[in-house]
């Protein structure tokens, strides 16, 4: 089937800052699907119906369409946090064709100067505002896509909260229009005064003395956590991570997650990670909702229940990691049942029953064991000595269909190093 469906990007501008292409999918159209907004701003000789998306949002009138001469309105770049992507994810490439407009981020990154490939993008519309934590670093430049005249003032709180009070934010409303307005200020100096529904803010990160440095790599410090004790240490943590081994778009099985912190350093390793943490314990679920906010993962999904039971339903991960449990029948079974092919699984214990456990699973499944043992140095009287931490065991494995074995994370490292 040809293209039967046109996604026309459309600026603040109206109909006349649009292309001829676009102009002329518009005339031809039979109907026209968008928001009231952008259906406003259509010429009356168009002759085309114009329909207004269903509340709640629905693509089923549109799809109903089908084989039509069908257009769709969005915001400047379609593809961009946009119905665009949306409908690419429901039709075949041959059914649709996407007529983009500059964006509002290449809008605002031309008003400032900035390399667009060098800002950071976090849209919080129908998304939580914490989002943005995770992209809090000195001198960072980040744009938010707002959910309405609210988010620049809340944005200044969220900052001046977290340390970032001396960041610089610029707010665009309605950029490439001609109501186009531009507002700057410090966000702790913000003053929140009326700000139009259709905005953009622009940041300049600074953190102010105090503010918490999280850095990019695995491993953050413990005491960026709130936990009782129940923390996957940061040394061990980092270890743990890299045998589990994250990479875009996995799901993660946090199993008696504790305070959460593996499940939410997987999904600060790339924003498509997702996370799903399993525990029982009521304080320990209250620290994992608000350690999720404050690292700036808050679509960690918490599961409020115990294992081998809450597993049951649960989307099929990418990898497990089981921090608590494997001492509690039919844990390690439902985990390595439910992980799919080429998944895999990573199980710390401290306890001689937990160890006992984990190498009577190697015997019968493969993979390998590592002992970790660390030690700080600590006062003595008048000097320093060794404190040993309790050792960690740590078991790892690679699931692959029955005829190709079980593997551990080294082997496979190992195998792509000679290929």
């Amino acid at each position: 089937m040809s293209a039967w469906l046109t996604v026309v990007g459309i600026g603040d501008d109206g109909f006349a800052g649009l292309g001829r292409p676009a102009r002329r999918a518009l005339l031809e159209a039979s109907v026209i699907y968008g928001g009231e907004r952008h259906l406003s701003m259509l010429p009356a000789r168009l002759a085309a119906r114009r329909a207004e998306w269903p509340r709640p949002f629905d693509l089923a009138p549109l799809l109903a369409e089908r084989g039509g001469s069908v257009c769709v309105l969005a915001s400047g770049d379609p593809m961009l946090f946009g119905v665009g992507a949306t409908l690419a994810r429901q039709l075949p490439p041959s059914e649709l064709r996407v007529l983009p407009a500059p964006s509002s981020l290449s809008l605002a990154a031309a008003r400032l100067g900035w390399p667009l490939q060098d800002v950071a993008t976090v849209s919080v519309v129908g998304r939580p505002l914490p989002t943005l934590n995770a992209y809090l670093h000195d001198r960072a430049r980040v744009f938010v896509l707002s959910a309405d005249g609210r988010t620049p003032a809340a944005l200044a709180d969220l900052l001046s909260a977290r340390g970032f009070g001396a960041t610089r934010m610029t707010v665009f409303e309605h950029l490439g229009g001609d109501d186009e307005r531009r507002i700057d200020g410090r966000a702790d100096q913000w003053s929140p005064g009326d700000v139009a529904a259709l905005n953009l803010v622009a940041l300049e990160c600074r953190a102010t003395e105090g503010a918490p440095r999280l850095p990019l790599t695995c491993g953050l410090p413990d005491d960026a956590f709130r936990h009782d004790g129940q923390l996957t240490k940061r040394d061990v943590r980092a270890i743990t991570l890299a045998r589990l081994a994250p990479t875009p778009g996995e799901l993660l099985w946090d199993v008696g997650a504790g305070s959460g912190s593996i499940g939410i350093e997987w999904m600060r390793a790339h924003p498509t990670c997702r996370a799903i943490a399993i525990e029982g314990h009521a304080e320990r679920q209250r620290f994992i909702e608000h350690n999720r906010d404050a690292l700036g993962v808050p679509g960690l999904q918490l599961v409020a229940a115990r294992a081998p039971q809450a597993l049951e339903g649960l989307a099929a991960p990418h990898a497990v990691f089981i921090g608590g449990g494997v001492t509690v029948p039919g844990v390690l079974e439902a985990c390595w049942d439910n992980l799919r092919d080429g998944g895999r699984l990573v199980a710390n214990a401290v306890t001689l029953q937990g160890e006992a456990a984990l190498a009577a699973w190697r015997d019968k499944h493969g993979g390998t064991l590592t002992r970790i043992a660390l030690a700080d140095a600590q006062p003595l009287g008048g000097f320093d000595t060794w404190r040993q931490a309790l050792p960690i065991t740590l078991y790892d494995a690679v699931k692959r269909c029955a005829a190709n074995g079980v593997h551990s994370v080294a082997d496979n490292l190992n195998a792509a190093s000679s290929a």
